[in-house]
């Protein structure tokens, strides 16, 4: 039986050129699936095949599942306080095994043992041809139109198969069976049964990626395109900057009588391509992004990572777009939140944020309304800077005195101190699982509790946009946390 087992081993592993080691792995599930048929139970069987002599012995196993969690699974798994009562060290994911009858390799039957065999072999070959497209690092993939899947391409390139889906392809898109396609790599989902590759020609990175092989300028370091936004096959942004002071990126990026705009053009079915300058200061930024609109002034909020942009009458419909388009599109290139509003608006609105800062003031520092006005000419806006200005700067107001300057300082820190407890008192709330998630912390997770999200999948489920509009997190930080949120889900 042994001299069987191993000359099996050796006959596959040459027909199908893979190493030994994938076909005894493969062998060994196929006894594993006999065993269990043989025994007509739901039980988790390892088979061990020595790997020299050939023979192989069988264990039924089961996993240590912690003491509180019950037994989902009875014939498969075991509480702690029992593995521990067999072997004291035992942690819980451990397996306890105990050794039964192995099945008789011919029992098993060469046909059936094949076929799982070379399942598995195929399963390696398929990993291995994965392994070298994505070590080569392409992130656009170029093939041709293999099959059409209720709506979803199947696109070939090489041994590789990717999966363009319906709502990844450029509206109005017509592709067909032999057609060649272009597609940016979207991700890899190596438990799909499919194509384990997923394009898209619908995402900012396309974009990116066709103006990097248009523009060899990018490749050499002396561009940039620091981000895109996209509305496919009608209008996209992309911000560009220098790092040569003797190239002009714009001009750079749209080439000889447009000819590298244009290329990149007809690959998006003719999408209209605004070319924005990049700057480093986020205001000037937005201005640039706005682009035909003329701004005329902005406002920016820190804390909710919003701007305030103020635009004349005549100048609102070009600055907002058909649809909201032009703004929507600035706001995803700049990763800022733009709140376009008339002069009268932004008077409007100064007018109520005054109103509110002034409530604030004289509630939490019991002031009256002139001292409050005081503190909101002068440029306070809010009780921390009221707490820890430094007092030189509070001294120099020449409305307050200095015993005045020492008791609004004390007040202002004792609302503070009474606010973090409240917090304190609210963020236990919060499931521990949220709690401990990376890149949490105290006044973050207090956002969150106030807007009813106690647990790791309510975050999960929030996008970018709506977690930026409670917390005022960057574009870049929000996408982060909730990728790390969702993490689990995929394990």
């Amino acid at each position: 039986m042994s001299r069987e087992v191993l000359m099996l081993v050796d006959a596959l592993a040459h027909e199908k050129n893979v190493d030994q080691e994938i076909v005894f792995i493969a062998l060994e599930a196929a006894l594993a699936a006999a065993t269990k048929k043989r025994d007509a139970q739901d039980v988790d069987i390892r088979v061990a095949i020595h790997r020299a002599s050939g023979a192989y012995e069988t264990y039924r196993r089961w996993r240590v599942v912690p003491d509180e969690a019950g037994l989902q699974e009875p014939d498969q798994e075991i509480l702690l306080f029992e593995a521990r009562e067999q072997v004291p060290s035992i942690e819980i994911g451990d397996y306890i095994e105990e050794p039964v009858a192995s099945i008789e390799f011919g029992r098993i039957g060469a046909q059936a043992a094949k076929q799982v065999i070379l399942q598995k072999i195929r399963e390696a070959e398929r990993e291995q041809i994965l392994n070298d497209f994505l070590e080569r690092g392409d992130m656009i993939m170029i093939g041709s139109v293999k099959r059409i899947d209720k709506g979803h391409l199947i696109v070939e390139a090489g041994r590789v198969e990717a999966l363009l889906r319906r709502d990844q392809l450029i509206p109005r898109e017509n592709l067909r069976v032999g057609d060649r396609v272009r597609g940016y790599l979207l991700r890899v989902d190596r438990s799909a049964r499919g194509p384990q590759l997923e394009l898209s020609r619908t995402a900012p990175e396309f974009l990116i990626k066709l103006f990097e092989m248009e523009v060899p300028e990018i490749e050499q370091g002396l561009l940039e395109i620091k981000s895109a936004a996209r509305d496919p096959g009608i209008r996209a942004k992309i911000a560009v900057v220098a790092h040569d002071k003797r190239v002009d990126p714009i001009g750079t990026c749209v080439g000889i009588r447009g000819s590298r705009v244009q290329a990149v053009r007809n690959e998006l079915g003719g999408e209209n391509i605004d070319i924005v300058l990049w700057a480093e200061d986020p205001a000037q930024f937005v201005i640039q992004a706005l682009a035909p609109a003329a701004v005329q002034s902005v406002i920016v909020d820190e804390e909710k990572h919003s701007m305030d942009v103020v635009i004349n009458d005549d100048e609102l419909a070009v600055a907002i777009g058909r649809n909201g388009q032009n703004v929507r599109l600035a706001s995803e290139l700049t990763g800022w939140n733009i709140n376009i509003m008339t002069p009268a608006e932004s008077t409007e609105k100064q007018i109520q944020e005054r109103s509110i800062l002034r409530e604030l003031f004289m509630t939490r520092l019991s002031v009256d309304e002139e001292v409050a006005d005081v503190l909101i000419e002068e440029g306070f806006s809010s009780l921390e800077e009221v707490a820890y200005v430094p007092l030189g700067e509070m001294l120099g107001l020449n409305a307050l005195d200095e015993d005045t300057v020492q008791e609004l300082r004390a007040r202002a820190r004792n609302a503070l101190l009474t606010m973090a407890i409240v917090n304190e008192e609210k963020v236990e709330n919060a499931a521990p699982d949220l709690k401990t998630l990376e890149g949490m912390n105290t006044d973050l997770l207090s956002k969150l509790v106030a807007h009813q999200i106690h647990t790791r999948d309510a975050l999960a489920e929030l996008d970018a946009n709506e977690l930026i509009e409670i917390t005022a997190m960057d574009q870049e930080a929000a996408k982060s946390l909730i990728m790390k949120a969702r993490e689990h889900w995929f394990q």
